[in-house]
């Protein structure tokens, strides 16, 4: 009997060396990218800032959007919305794209001090040309009241997205949000 037990036990132990706890089968991460589809935010500073322009960009893995400050980037808060509501008048802002990530960024598109405005896109509806584009299907300005501005950017689906801040160049900074191609 104590042989039976001694070969069972031999025999767990053994298992338990070739297969892990916890293990599973999952796939590896889509290009490594382990960034989920929560909301992200970093709460506001105090200094004063503006957003001089929104650029996009294509990667082998994700699509890219960044929000250039004059200064550095006083806060943000980027999450998946059912709809994104204009600043001021709370007007639905439209989007193309299957979800909608709201990008807030506490920083308006006018120097605070003069009032001059730093940032006047030519069309409100789509600040980049993203067609053809593999995750993103439209940016567009939700406008700039009370010191914040917010962004609609439409996405192909509910996919994951990273957001971080970038210095320079000079004085300056940058919001990045980069939004995978897929899971």
């Amino acid at each position: 009997m104590k042989r039976l037990v001694s070969i069972l036990l031999g025999l767990v132990l053994g298992f338990a060396l070739v297969i892990p706890m916890g293990a599973s089968a999952q796939a590896a991460p889509y290009c490594g990218i382990s960034w989920g589809s929560l909301a992200k935010a970093q709460s506001p500073g105090s200094s004063l800032t503006s957003i001089t322009g929104v650029r996009a960009g294509e990667h082998s893995c994700y699509d890219r959007m960044v929000i250039d400050v004059h200064g550095d980037v006083r806060g943000y808060s980027v999450r998946y919305v059912d709809q994104v509501y204009a600043e001021g008048s709370g007007a639905r802002v439209p989007l193309r794209g299957g979800a909608k990530l709201e990008v807030v960024a506490h920083a308006p598109t006018y120097d605070p001090v003069t009032g001059r405005s730093t940032y006047t896109p030519s069309n409100r509806k789509e600040l980049r040309n993203v067609s053809g584009y593999s995750t993103f299907r439209q940016i567009a300005s939700g406008g700039s009241f009370e010191g914040q501005t917010t962004i609609g950017l439409g996405v192909r689906a509910r996919l994951p997205f990273r957001v971080f801040v970038l210095d320079g160049p000079g004085s300056g900074s940058r919001l990045v949000i980069d939004v995978a191609h897929r899971w």
